[in-house]
């Protein structure tokens, strides 16, 4: 099976720039596809110095509904935004001031794997932090996801006024050259080594291969998911579901977890009335459950349930659940400007149709 590999490199335009990010894309660039993937072939998607969080949302999104192995390549630099104290990748664009609105989330990278089973995701990341985000992770580590296999390196800010090189990622790039790939665990080994005159022992160092085992049933729910057959995904996800909330209740952090899983299942069978209905439902249960509209998980379920309101085809099932959307809408306005203005005036157009 093909595999999938996204080259991310981003670091803000201006004095803002920790390190020059994009200098790596041309040594990963002369790395065979297929050596990058570490499969017969792959599709490399390069994403440079992008501007907008949305547009590398979007292709996250598409690399992750790849059915082979991925690799995703990120280079850059790690701020906090100011409200919620949340790691984000810096775009070209972002500014102390404006990260909440103008950089990558990581938790969007982590939700848009979550799906992927064991095994089959794979992340290589040499990030820079600034001083108030190097601090943060020391008591918060990175989180990327459970399944998934990431190694790489974060590194605290560099002297002022200096721009630092991403040398692990070139390290790794120039060992890929030679054209084989070694398992990931040596040529991490390998890229640390070449880089450690560099005082990269003061780095946080992030190895961990993902595994978690043929038991773990989202790798059968995604399987099933491969094969087509939706309505086996979506059944052996409602028994978790299920089992999550006779053990710990309907707002349980686990029964909501398997009431996503099913809204996304939803999506990928073709029903976005039924992902947009489950999306709406998880958003309410974690506002009633007491947490604050400007939450992660809340942001991301009405984000959902909005993008699948989009895609509703039956005029009847979109004007049914748009008035519970636009509720929703008023108390999590989320990141994109208008989103509001956007469900009201998409309801208005609904009212009129027959």
């Amino acid at each position: 099976m093909p595999g999938t590999v996204l080259l991310l490199a981003a670091s803000p335009m201006g004095k803002g720039r920790l390190v020059d990010a994009a200098s790596v894309l041309p040594v990963l660039a002369a790395v065979a596809p297929a050596v990058l993937s570490g499969t017969d072939t792959a599709n490399v998607v390069e994403l440079a110095d992008p501007l907008d969080p949305q547009a590398v949302l979007t292709r996250l999104r598409a690399a992750a509904a790849a059915p082979g192995p991925l690799t995703v390549f990120v280079t850059g630099q790690l701020q906090l935004d100011r409200r919620q104290r949340l790691p984000h990748l810096a775009l070209a664009r972002t500014t102390p001031a404006t990260v909440r609105y103008t950089a990558l989330p990581w938790h969007w990278v982590r939700e848009e794997l979550r799906l992927r089973p064991s095994g089959a995701t794979t992340l290589v990341v040499d990030l820079h932090a600034d001083a108030e985000t190097w601090e943060h992770l020391h008591g918060t580590p990175l989180d990327s996801g459970r399944n998934n296999a990431v190694f790489g390196r974060i590194a605290p800010p560099p002297s002022r006024r200096q721009v630092a090189s991403p040398s692990y990622m070139k390290a790794v790039a120039t060992l890929l050259r030679s054209g084989s790939r070694p398992p990931l665990e040596r040529l991490h080994e390998q890229a640390l080594a070449r880089i450690a005159d560099e005082g990269a022992h003061r780095d946080l160092v992030l190895a961990s291969s993902g595994r978690h085992g043929a038991a773990d049933p989202h790798a059968e729910i995604s399987a099933a998911v491969r094969a087509g057959r939706h309505a086996d995904a979506d059944a052996l996800a409602a028994r978790h579901e299920e089992a999550a909330v006779r053990a710990y209740g309907p707002a349980s952090e686990d029964a909501l977890h398997w009431a996503e899983v099913r809204a996304d299942l939803a999506m990928f069978a073709g029903d976005p009335a039924r992902s947009c209905r489950t999306w709406l439902t998880v958003a309410s249960a974690r506002l009633a459950a007491g947490q604050p509209p400007e939450a992660p998980a809340v942001e991301a379920a009405v984000d959902r349930a909005h993008h699948q309101w989009g895609r509703i085809d039956d005029t009847a099932r979109a004007r049914e659940l748009g008035p519970a959307l636009a509720e929703l809408r008023l108390r999590v306005p989320g990141r994109t400007q208008g989103a509001l203005d956007h469900v009201q005036q998409h309801l208005r157009q609904l009212q009129t149709q027959g």
